[in-house]
């Protein structure tokens, strides 16, 4: 992409997260051809949303990793975004449903890596990533479709815009995950007490970690790499559920806690 056309991208981006939607999509001068383009421009609009206030970018989210979310948007394959310092909450919250243009959840397993992982590591593997990961914790990505319509926009759009990410949830960390079998962790998702989605560890790519394993490889890639201390967001269990002003979403994670939010 031109530089215009990242700087035009870059702004009309911003302001829908800052103001979300109904955002009708980029016009074709502006819109990433391909996804590397639109890693690209997701990288120049990660800088633009941490000067606009976000704070810094501490994490990364991994979208499309179990069989209903690739069956539910339509993608084969995984997706990541950046997760931001402003919009990391803890244990339970409730926040304005105005916030959002459209407001949905989604329910995670996150870790938080102990060590560095660079480019020069890969191809990293499951056994490899083990080590970089200090802890683990049941998670809900809070995410926004600020569209006038999610569908008709091509993938290199929503992936530059980090993929409707708008914000996460985090439960206790647990640092006793090597006791855990993760493949069989059931996850489940309650809206106003009533369960309306529930899946395992082994739904995420066959095992949590293999989310962790290909963001990795991704940023190595593009000759970047994941820092120590950095969160990220393995990818949903169930199918995004998408919440009216008024409902309590909690999800539960087997051996690792529950989480809340209420709009």
């Amino acid at each position: 992409m031109e530089n215009t056309a990242i700087s035009a991208a870059v702004n009309a981006l911003l302001e829908n997260r800052m103001n979300p939607g109904p955002f009708p999509g980029l016009p074709e001068a502006n819109s990433p051809q391909s996804l590397n383009e639109a890693y690209d421009l997701q990288d120049a609009l990660n800088i633009a949303l941490t000067e606009a206030g976000l704070g810094p970018r501490v994490g990364h989210k991994v979208g499309c990793t179990s069989k209903v979310m690739q069956e539910y948007m339509n993608i084969t394959h995984p997706c990541s975004g950046g997760v931001f310092q402003t919009t990391i909450y803890h244990g339970s919250i409730k926040q304005p449903a105005a916030r959002y243009h459209s407001v949905g959840v989604e329910c995670e397993i996150a870790v938080r890596l102990s060590g560095d992982m660079p480019p020069a590591g890969a191809p990293y593997t499951r056994e490899a990533v083990k080590g970089h990961i200090k802890s683990c914790m049941p998670a809900i990505e809070i995410v926004d479709d600020r569209y006038e319509d999610f569908r008709s926009l091509d993938l290199p759009v929503l992936v530059a815009d980090d993929f409707c990410q708008a914000a996460c949830i985090l439960g206790a960390e647990n640092t006793d995950w090597h006791n855990l079998d993760l493949t069989k962790i059931i996850g489940r998702a309650l809206v106003n007490d009533i369960e309306v989605g529930r899946g395992t560890g082994a739904d995420i790519l066959g095992h949590p970690f293999e989310a962790l394993v290909w963001l990795a490889n991704h940023k190595a890639a593009r000759n970047q790499g994941l820092q120590a201390g950095e969160l990220v967001f393995l990818g949903s269990m169930i199918q995004t559920q998408w919440l009216s002003p008024g409902d309590k979403a909690v999800i539960e994670v087997d051996g690792l806690g529950s989480v809340s939010a209420e709009f």
